[in-house]
């Protein structure tokens, strides 16, 4: 884990970020309730996948793994997850990614309220320049849903990522800067309220 970027639990209005742990497997696999939502990205889709999942993030040592947390009902359930990754406190950037939400709060305030969070840690707690996003360039929701965030396209890399099956994916590479994020923070506090 990066000293620079730490591992905070990030309260908001609707949900909160705190790091992901073992102890989630169970609730993780169960958010995942419509897995053919997945197809552009690595879910797991029962408890032992989801122990390996969360294994595999807690082995990077440049990514931050968070739970998804909503707590707009009260039950606390973790709806998805999503992560702070190619960690870089020398040039004052990071990615965030590895995200997907259960279909129920896909298209609500889950999204914007959780990169608020996670943009607010980045720029204002750490001093980040530089915030990237990285997705499979067929991946037409997830691009939308990135460029809504006030994130710029940058363009495309070509067999950035090998994929389950052995092929190559290309990627689609958007970015924010500290310049931008000021306009960005407003766009996405209007959202959320």
């Amino acid at each position: 884990m990066s000293t620079w970027i730490g591992a905070p639990t990030l309260p908001g209005t609707r949900v909160r970020l705190r790091p992901l742990t073992d102890d989630d497997a169970a609730e993780l696999a169960a958010a995942v309730d419509e897995p053919d939502a997945f197809r552009w990205t690595t879910v797991p889709g029962d408890e032992p996948a989801a122990h390996g999942y969360i294994a595999t993030a807690d082995a990077d040592p440049a990514r931050v793994a968070f739970a998804v947390v909503d707590t707009l009902d009260g039950t606390d359930a973790i709806v998805g997850t999503t992560s702070f990754y190619d960690i870089d406190p020398r040039n004052r950037s990071v990615a965030i990614g590895y995200t997907w939400y259960s279909r129920r709060v896909q298209g609500t305030t889950v999204n914007p309220e959780s990169k608020l969070l996670l943009l607010q840690h980045a720029f204002e707690t750490c001093g980040a320049v530089r915030v990237v996003w990285h997705t499979d360039e067929r991946n037409a929701q997830s691009r939308a849903a990135i460029a809504k965030l006030g994130a710029e396209f940058e363009g495309l890399l070509r067999k950035h990522r090998p994929l389950p099956d052995g092929s190559w994916r290309t990627t689609a590479q958007f970015a924010m800067t500290d310049d931008d994020w000021p306009t960005a923070r407003s766009g996405l506090r209007g959202r959320i309220s």
